[in-house]
């Protein structure tokens, strides 16, 4: 009797598995947000990094203030003079007149702000190291924006430059008169004499127009700019004799 064979049903083929669809993102517009402006902040602060660490070498060729004035104007009265050939009383006077701790802190100083406080903002409070900042990179005129972006810049302006070099940076973009910037500038207009020829007198007096360089005058001084101007000289001895000078003089 013959076997019967039986056939083998083929495997049944498998289905693809077909892949689970694809979970749109929610857009969030406050995490968006947050990203961007991390990535925007992380940009300036390197930006403004290799602007401070630039002019630590490089001298500022103008700022945002002179490049105004200058249109304002049609021109300004400036050129760059290295520290070492202006007269070192010249410096000294600076310091006594705006800064006399300029050699002991940091950037800010915190006696002066307390004092400045106390006494209802009726006195200004800012270093030489913060009107470098503000001359050099900022403009000119009050305002929040401006004053935080000083306050992080200060610091950063102490760690990379030498207070020398603040100095001298400062002493190049001040403004003395209208139109009149920087030291060696302002000698020659006032004095008729280079900023390496500048006597006692001369230095205390350009000192003492610097917080209001448009309604002073170091040439036909009043008698407050002369009052000013003693207390300037005696200022200047002061600190060569008790060593605040020293960061800057060498």
């Amino acid at each position: 009797m013959a076997k019967k064979t039986v056939k083998k049903k083929p495997a049944a083929k498998k289905k693809p598995k077909k892949d689970a669809p694809e979970k749109k993102r929610r857009f969030r517009p406050f995490r968006w947000v947050m990203k961007w402006a991390f990535r925007a902040g992380l940009v300036f602060a390197a930006l403004t990094f290799l602007a401070v660490v630039f002019y630590a070498f490089v001298n500022p060729p103008t700022t945002p203030y002179i490049w105004s004035e200058a249109r304002r104007l049609d021109g300004v009265d400036r050129m760059w003079v290295p520290i070492e050939e202006i007269a070192p009383v010249m410096a000294r006077s600076v310091v006594a007149a705006e800064d006399a701790n300029f050699c002991n802190h940091w950037g800010f100083d915190m006696a002066a702000i307390r004092a400045a406080i106390d006494s209802g903002g009726n006195r200004g409070a800012s270093t030489i190291s913060q009107q470098v900042v503000k001359n050099t990179y900022l403009w000119q005129g009050r305002s929040w924006t401006r004053k935080a972006l000083e306050a992080l810049m200060t610091p950063l302006v102490e760690a990379i430059w030498t207070k020398r070099r603040i100095l001298e940076v400062y002493l190049n973009v001040a403004e003395f008169d209208e139109g009149v910037f920087g030291v060696e500038a302002a000698a020659r207009h006032y004095f008729g004499v280079g900023p390496e020829d500048l006597t006692p007198t001369q230095a205390a007096r350009l000192a003492a127009v610097l917080p209001n360089p448009k309604g002073r005058s170091a040439s036909k001084p009043t008698s407050f700019i002369r009052k000013r101007t003693r207390a300037i000289i005696s200022g200047a001895a002061t600190i060569r004799a008790d060593g605040r000078s020293a960061c800057f003089e060498g």
